[in-house]
C-alpha cells in the first residue's frame, strides 16, 4: 500500500476515534463533496455507485452520521433524477410496484421494534447473490417476461421492506424488474423514479426517527449543486453505454452489494 494512502486511512481513523470526526474542514467536504456526485450519479442511472456515498462520507464522519446527512441529498437529487427521466420510465411496472412498496414501508415502520435488521440484510444479500449469479451463469431468458401483478406486489412490498428496515432495496427490485428486459433508458427512469417515491413515503417515519437535523440540512443544501450536476452526468453516461455492457454492469452491481449484504448481515448477527 501506498505511504500516500497508509496516511488517508489513518487519517480517517484517527477522526473516528477523535468521536467521530466534525462537519466541517477541508477532508470533510472534499469526502462530502465526492459522496454527493457520487449519489447523485446513482440518480443519473448508474449503477452501484449510489451505494458508495455513505462509505466515503464516513472516511470523515460517522457512518451513522454519514447516513443521517446524505439522506436530504438523496432526496433532494431525487428531484433532479425524476425531471431527467420524465419521459422513460414504464407505467405498467410502476403501477404495480408502487402499491407494493407503499406495503411494505409500511410493513417496515410496523414492526420496526421487532425485526433483526441483520437478518433482513442477510437474507436479501441470500437472494440476491444467487440470482445474480444465476444470471451471469447464462440463465437470463432471451425472452422478456410478463410484468405479472403478483411478482411485482410481491417484490415491491420486500423491497419496499427492507428499503426501510436496512436500505436495501435495490436487490428486490432488480430480482422483479430485470428479467422483463426493459430498454436500458426505460429500466433506469423506472428505477429512479420509483425509488424517488420510495423515499419521498420514508421521510414521515424517518422524521419521526430523528434522521433529519437542522445541520444535515444546511449542509446538504450546500452539496445540493454537485449532486444535482452529477445525476445529467449519470445519465449521459447511461445513454452512452452500450446495452449489454449496461446490463452487464447492473448484474455486477447486484452482485456486488449482494455479497457485501450477506457478509455484513451474517457479521452482525454474530
Amino acid at each position: 500500500m501506498a505511504a500516500g494512502s497508509v496516511q488517508f486511512f489513518m487519517l480517517a481513523l484517527n477522526r473516528h476515534e477523535q468521536g467521530g470526526g466534525k462537519m466541517d474542514g477541508w477532508f470533510f467536504w472534499v469526502m462530502a463533496l465526492a459522496a454527493s456526485m457520487l449519489v447523485g450519479m446513482g440518480k443519473g442511472g448508474m449503477p452501484v455507485v449510489g451505494m458508495l456515498g455513505v462509505p466515503v462520507l464516513a472516511l470523515a464522519i460517522s457512518p451513522v452520521t454519514a447516513a443521517g446527512l446524505l439522506l436530504p441529498v438523496y432526496v433532494l437529487s431525487d428531484l433532479f433524477g425524476l425531471y431527467a427521466y420524465r419521459q422513460a420510465f414504464d407505467r405498467r411496472v410502476l403501477a404495480i410496484l408502487v402499491p407494493g412498496v407503499t406495503i411494505g414501508v409500511g410493513l417496515g415502520w410496523a414492526t420496526a421494534r421487532v425485526t433483526p435488521e441483520w437478518l433482513v440484510t442477510a437474507l436479501v444479500g441470500a437472494i440476491g447473490t444467487v440470482f445474480a449469479l444465476r444470471l451471469l451463469a447464462g440463465a437470463r431468458s432471451a425472452v422478456a417476461a410478463e410484468a405479472r401483478v403478483d411478482r411485482g406486489l410481491f417484490w415491491g412490498a420486500v423491497t419496499g421492506f427492507t428499503s426501510f428496515v436496512s436500505h436495501s432495496g435495490a436487490p428486490p427490485f432488480q430480482i422483479y424488474v430485470l428479467p422483463l428486459r426493459l430498454p436500458k433508458m426505460i429500466y433506469a427512469g423506472t428505477n429512479t423514479i420509483l425509488f424517488a417515491y420510495l423515499n419521498a413515503i420514508k421521510l414521515v417515519p424517518y422524521w419521526a426517527l430523528g434522521q433529519f437535523s437542522a445541520q444535515n440540512l444546511k449542509v446538504a443544501a450546500v452539496l445540493m449543486p454537485a449532486a444535482a450536476g452529477a445525476v445529467f452526468l449519470g445519465v449521459r453516461l447511461v445513454r452512452v453505454l452500450p446495452e449489454v455492457l449496461f446490463f452487464r454492469l447492473v448484474t455486477w452491481a447486484l452482485l456486488f452489494v449482494s455479497v457485501k449484504l450477506l457478509v455484513d448481515g451474517v457479521w452482525a448477527g454474530l
